[in-house]
């Protein structure tokens, strides 16, 4: 995870910014990486003049402190610096130039099925396409075929209708999705029959939406009008399908928006978590998320969708700039064994990466690092 630069791997913002407050030049404040797995929480720190400290803790350890990154963080500053810093009070970052994390928070809770409660909004009479799903048999002669889990907990199917244009009499003048691909809008959004059915999620609890409708890779206002809505009712988190992975095919596309609405409320309750053990929440220090492809994106750019693998990942650039040896070009093979999951991978001079992947039984369209979880 510490790398100046990762080669050949973008982060999603400049690694420096004008707008962060410089208390002195780079290399006389702290660089901090960060695993933050399962069950331990490894801590990287080069510190001022150069030098490097390693402190490992255990990730949940809630009667002598609230987080572990924020507890190493303020061992090594108080260690080092020598001055006391009494838990719970937040830590001054004048002394942090950055930090980068890598997270199992997504991980494990998709493998432990511990997400947010989510609602499915559907097209209608399309209510069961999720769990139907590809109809793929792993094994084809087993004669107990296992259904995959489902992520969301109810359906809701909302009047509309979007369709390839044909030209038939009384279609109407066709619209341009940004494919280019001409369509008619045979039903608009129902908003007001959206809206009554919406008020009963949240009376019931849900606060976190899936909304996959047809064709939205190419026309996505009507997602848009659904969002609009749901965000106007009080929904915490709504994930559309059209921004979370605007690819064809709505199975692995529903699937995706469905664990993005999954893991992302997850995801953000950790990291505000998080930035509550620091003054003004880290607004000065460039932190950074390490994603499943294995590129960086800063807190706010962090979803639940591109956080599956964000741990894993890490390992996987770390051992490739430190074992693999572009003379003779040996393959290397990565096996981290973690207290929840264990991740298996191989470098061979290249990042080798899959667009659509399974984990935990749940099909993502998102590109990630081929990164096997078991």
């Amino acid at each position: 995870l510490f790398c100046p630069v990762l080669p050949g791997l973008p982060a999603e913002e400049p690694l420096l910014d004008s707008s962060f407050n410089i208390m002195g030049s780079p290399e006389e404040r702290f660089h901090f990486a960060i695993d933050r797995g399962g069950t331990f929480t490894d801590v990287f720190a080069q510190c001022p003049g150069g030098h490097v400290r390693v402190l490992k803790l255990l990730s949940e350890d809630p009667a002598n402190y609230a987080d572990a990154p924020t507890e190493g963080i303020r061992r090594i500053l108080e260690q080092e610096r020598g001055v006391l810093l009494p838990r719970g009070r937040p830590l001054d970052t004048s002394h942090i130039a950055s930090i980068r994390m890598g997270t199992t928070v997504a991980t494990n809770a998709l493998l432990e099925r511990q997400g947010e409660r989510v609602a499915l909004l559907v097209t209608r009479g399309f209510r069961d396409l999720l769990h139907i799903g590809t109809q793929a048999r792993p094994d084809l002669f087993d004669l107990a075929v296992p259904m995959p889990e489902v992520l969301y907990e109810e359906v809701v199917e909302v009047d509309e209708r979007v369709l390839l244009y044909r030209g038939e009499p009384g279609a109407g003048s066709p619209v341009k999705g940004c494919t280019g691909d001409l369509l008619e809008i045979q039903q608009p959004v129902d908003l007001a029959a959206l809206r009554g059915k919406l008020e009963g999620l949240l009376t019931r609890g849900i606060h976190s939406l899936a909304v996959v409708l047809m064709h939205s890779y190419t026309w996505a206002q009507h997602e848009q009008q659904v969002g609009t809505l749901a965000r106007e009712l009080g929904f915490t988190h709504v994930s559309l399908s059209s921004e979370v992975m605007p690819m064809v095919r709505i199975v692995p596309r529903g699937h995706t928006a469905c664990a993005d609405a999954y893991l992302t409320p997850t995801i953000q309750r950790y990291v505000q978590g998080f930035r509550r053990g620091f003054q003004g929440q880290l607004k000065n220090v460039q932190v950074l998320f390490m994603r499943s492809d294995g590129g960086l994106a800063p807190m706010d750019a962090f979803s639940g969708s591109r956080a599956v693998l964000s741990g894993p990942a890490g390992g996987v650039v770390g051992y490739s700039t430190t074992t693999y040896q572009l003379e003779g070009g040996q393959p290397v093979i990565g096996f981290d064994m973690g207290g929840t999951s264990t991740d298996v991978s191989r470098y061979a001079g290249e990042f080798e990466h899959v667009f659509e992947a399974s984990t935990a039984g749940v099909t993502l369209q998102a590109p990630q690092l081929d990164i096997n979880t078991v």
